[in-house]
């Protein structure tokens, strides 16, 4: 397992030890400050640029919400969207009820939302995949604990795309802490152009979510 990933991992290993977060009803007080942009449901929301969050696995959303805390996501020159997330972090409860969090996230019931993007061809987006993205996210793109690379069936397209594009355009992964940020810029480097992200995220959209 990454050892960026480690301590975040026996973090949510411990909490998920006793009753699962779902089944805490103070649990859901804690979301409250992410449910007004992400929706009651995790379920996400595009018109305030805010991804859906339940298709991911706890670990993965846990990384996040410390990268945005320790200033590894959202700082400057990041996307505006970004740089809100950092806001709304500062109103999460203290970070040893980030794993309840997190897991009751990941426990919300909702399935992907509907298509924004036309023009993506899921073939060639498959060999696009499989060929620089297939190693890390895995040939589905379930996502891959182990090597910190999230689930990505399941995800909002103009999401995927945003992302895309902020780390082709320096905005994201940029910080010399965030290796697997860094990771993702080179990574998103190589594909070649607009119709080959278009591409990528129709394969990837059609893979079912877990």
């Amino acid at each position: 397992m990454s050892l960026v990933f480690l301590p975040l991992f026996l973090l949510l290993a411990a909490a998920s030890a006793g009753a699962t977060a779902a089944a805490d009803a103070t649990v859901a007080d804690l979301y409250r400050p992410c449910a007004a942009c992400h929706g009651a449901d995790a379920g996400g929301n595009v018109a305030l640029q805010a991804p859906r969050l339940n298709h991911l696995r706890p670990v993965y959303i846990l990384a996040q919400l410390d990268k945005f805390q320790r200033g590894l996501r959202g700082g400057e020159g990041a996307t505006e969207a970004a740089q809100q997330m950092v806001a709304g972090v500062a109103l999460l409860p203290p970070r040893e009820r980030w794993p309840d969090l997190a897991l009751y996230i990941s426990e919300l019931a909702g399935g992907p939302s509907a298509a924004t993007l036309t023009g993506g061809d899921p073939v060639l987006g498959g060999d696009y995949f499989n060929q620089f993205c297939g190693a890390c996210h895995g040939p589905a793109a379930g996502g891959n604990v182990a090597l910190s690379a999230p689930t990505l069936a399941g995800a909002d397209d103009w999401y995927l795309a945003a992302q895309l594009h902020a780390f082709r355009d320096g905005r994201r992964g940029q910080h010399r802490e965030d290796r697997t940020g860094r990771q993702m810029r080179s990574m998103a480097a190589v594909l070649p152009g607009e119709q080959a992200i278009l591409d990528v995220i129709a394969f990837i959209r059609s893979q079912p979510a877990e």
